[in-house]
């Protein structure tokens, strides 16, 4: 057994920090400042400004890796009757929703992959054909996300403070 993972160790590197990092001690609340585009029957649609890592650098302007994405994100609130469009808020997300969000975007469609393509290696497949498979065994797990969509919505959400 350890020579399997000897072997395949480039395969299991990214499942062990990704591990490893759910397990850590995540303390803050992320938070990002918006504007309340629409308020409809409970619901609030808030536009953030979402930064890349160096968009806030000097030399931003001149450089054309630095980008910025707006997002619309749907915030339920219980308070929606006193928000007003073009008011700034601030929404935030609790480290256990980033959690099991990571899980379920990253996390386990890894594991999904690896668990197939290393079967099919060991299995003596070739490995253009086991790549392949592997990437096609994501297609149930994403269409089981879609179908769920709703609750996960009810799981990962997202406040205004």
């Amino acid at each position: 057994m350890h020579i399997l993972f000897e072997k395949y160790s480039i395969f299991f590197a990214p499942i062990h920090f990704f591990i490893v990092s759910l397990r850590g001690n995540m303390k803050h609340i992320i938070r990002h400042e918006g504007t309340i585009e629409s308020v409809n029957n409970g619901l609030v649609r808030v536009r953030i400004v979402q930064h890349s890592a160096c968009a806030a650098c000097q030399v931003a302007e001149r450089c054309h890796v630095a980008d910025s994405k707006e997002k619309i994100i749907v915030v339920p609130d219980a308070l929606s009757n006193q928000r007003t469009v073009g008011q700034h808020v601030m929404i935030s997300v609790s480290d256990s929703a980033v959690k099991r969000a990571l899980l379920l975007s990253f996390g386990l469609p890894l594991l999904i992959l690896m668990v197939v393509l290393i079967a099919l290696l060991m299995a003596h497949v070739n490995e253009g054909l086991a790549a392949l498979a592997a990437l096609l065994a994501l297609i149930p797990y994403y269409l089981a996300l879609w179908l769920c969509r709703k609750r996960i919505a009810g799981v990962v959400t997202f406040q205004i403070e």
